[in-house]
């Protein structure tokens, strides 16, 4: 198969335990290929019919180890063996402000290619994201640094006694910047306070780590890390005596890693998923990219969830699950040779 690795098979796949193998092969016409395998020290051969299509491959074979074993069909796709392919950050924010966003965040890791999560720790429902991620420990997870409580039939408030960041009610402001659907209800339309910042931002490192002590790094919600300069000075001063990263800010510079996307507005679900495929024909070999959605269900809870400006969160936010989820997508990422990698990978890396 040349410069090509068999890969992206589904979850049917046979496994076949350690034995030392001899085989021989034979094509069969222009698009199929039989494979014959004697184990030695064993009496068993195999035949494995690959028959490709393009850049698919489908393997039919039957594990004769096994005499129950029914015949396997799997199929997954060509991938180029690059030496330094592009590597791609999946990352799912905001986990923790709905129960359907929790379970949706945990779907698209689990099920589909998410590699990172970033969790608000104020959030009402950061309980059972902690529980949630307690069950998944391969899933990288980073702290969502919240100083907003953007929604307008859920709110969320400070963890700590920070007058300058919060309304009248003690609810953190709507927005961070100011927002003519919210007038005076912003961060910086009032009198913030770096100290408030930086007291709030402690104490929600100290309760992530007490509850997530694998917590690989901090992003900013909304831009709360990096709205203003010396915000984004105490931010990283911070995340130094914390030894836990900023990712958000200066990104780029700390750790070479550029932001991609594409324009997903107005467009259909089938439209959004090749939109999204379309996009990595743009990653270039060598680079490490991160591509920021927040997954999400379409579902009444979620419906119940807007802002003005912002209405249509449930099945934007489902779209970001179904992509997330593709197996288009899968088959995509595979064949395009990119690497999947979390925030955690890229930090280790970093530091070596």
């Amino acid at each position: 198969m040349g410069p090509y690795l068999v890969a992206g098979a589904q979850s049917n796949r046979v496994s076949i335990g350690p034995f030392k193998v001899a085989g021989a092969y034979t094509w069969k016409d222009e698009k199929t290929l039989e494979l014959t395998l004697r184990y030695i020290e064993s009496p068993h051969t195999e035949t494995i019919v690959c028959s490709f299509d393009g850049d698919y491959i489908s393997l039919d074979f039957q594990h004769l180890l096994n005499r129950n074993s029914k015949r396997a069909i799997i199929k997954g796709v060509l991938s180029p063996n690059l030496n330094n392919p592009p590597r791609l950050i999946i990352r799912g924010d905001d986990m923790g402000y709905s129960h359907s966003g929790n379970e949706a965040l945990i779907k698209s890791y689990r099920e589909g290619i998410e590699t990172s999560i970033e969790v608000i720790v104020p959030s009402p429902w950061f309980p059972e994201a902690v529980k949630m991620l307690a069950q998944n420990p391969g899933v990288d997870v980073g702290l969502h640094f919240a100083i907003t409580s953007e929604w307008d039939n859920i709110k969320w408030r400070p963890l700590t006694d920070c007058p300058s960041i919060r309304n009248a009610d003690g609810y953190f402001y709507p927005m961070i910047y100011p927002n003519s659907h919210y007038p005076n209800q912003s961060v910086m339309t009032n009198a913030w306070k770096i100290e408030d910042i930086e007291k709030e931002l402690r104490a929600q490192l100290d309760l992530a780590l007490k509850y997530i002590p694998r917590l690989s790094h901090v992003s900013g919600h909304m831009n709360s890390t990096a709205f203003a300069p010396e915000v984004k000075a105490m931010a990283r001063k911070v995340a130094a005596e914390y030894k836990i990263p900023m990712v958000d800010v200066d990104s780029a510079n700390d750790f070479k890693i550029s932001y991609t996307g594409y324009d997903s507005r107005n467009k259909t679900t089938e439209e959004r998923i090749q939109g999204f495929i379309d996009m990595l024909d743009k990653l270039e070999t060598g680079k490490t990219y991160v591509f920021v959605e927040h997954p999400g269900l379409d579902n009444a809870e979620l419906r119940a969830i807007s802002h003005i400006g912002y209405e249509d969160v449930a099945e934007g936010r489902q779209d970001v699950t179904t992509i997330f989820t593709s197996e288009k997508v899968k088959e995509a990422l595979v064949r395009k040779g990119i690497k999947l990698v979390s925030y955690r990978e890229v930090i280790k890396e970093m530091k070596q």
